[in-house]
């Protein structure tokens, strides 16, 4: 769940939810963000390829790419197998990835900013490696934040699992407790969905636990 960004807005919405991750700091300002927004959630540590709730809930959430942070096809598996054991049958999973086209370039970078009262923030992601017979793409993650005259910049390197549509499918296969409804691009628009193929790239499932 990181820093809690859909946490919170769900747990505002009035839904009961639980979010986990395994960093401590990102989990201790989701709590402070809790408090400070008078807002309930159930919050603990653990590994999304390890992990069990106390009972099943209705959906999971799991946006943007975080699921490529499990770099070997056990860890991507056992993290399905502990999604599904965590749903009630017929629950609903969303998960976002970006999947690479056989046409798609190994090279690229994206900018943004935001801004926050007086602090203003650049954050630069930019591919610097990729290795397809590890199935590993190396990112550089540069952060640049102003507020007044301070000026603060972090830089940080992490790798992510590649996929091809069909080694998506080739582990979906593998997780027979699931089964695609439909499949979604990074806009959300729940009236258009996509039609899966070798041309999709930012693509969300939506995957239900078989009853």
């Amino acid at each position: 769940c990181g820093t809690g960004r859909l946490v919170t807005e769900l747990a505002a919405r009035g839904y009961e939810v639980t979010g986990f991750d395994l960093s401590r700091p990102a989990l201790d300002y989701l709590r402070r963000r809790l408090k400070r927004r008078g807002l309930r959630a159930t919050v603990f540590e653990a590994d999304m390829a390890d992990f069990r709730l106390a009972r099943p809930v209705d959906a999971a959430l799991n946006t943007f790419n975080t699921f490529r942070h499990l770099l070997s096809q056990r860890a991507a598996r056992a993290h399905l197998e502990c999604v599904a054991a965590a749903l009630r049958p017929g629950g609903i999973y969303v998960l976002g990835l970006h999947l690479m086209p056989r046409d798609a370039s190994e090279e690229g970078a994206e900018r943004w900013t935001a801004r926050h009262g007086r602090t203003r923030v650049t954050v630069t992601l930019r591919v610097v490696g990729t290795d397809w017979r590890r199935r590993v793409e190396r990112l550089a993650l540069s952060l640049v934040a102003h507020r007044g005259c301070r000026v603060v910049r972090l830089r940080h390197e992490f790798a992510l699992r590649l996929y091809r549509l069909e080694q998506f499918r080739r582990l979906l296969r593998a997780v027979p407790e699931f089964e695609l409804c439909d499949v979604y691009d990074f806009w959300y628009e729940i009236d258009r969905p996509r039609t899966l193929d070798d041309r999709s790239a930012d693509t969300v499932f939506i995957l239900r636990k078989r009853a």
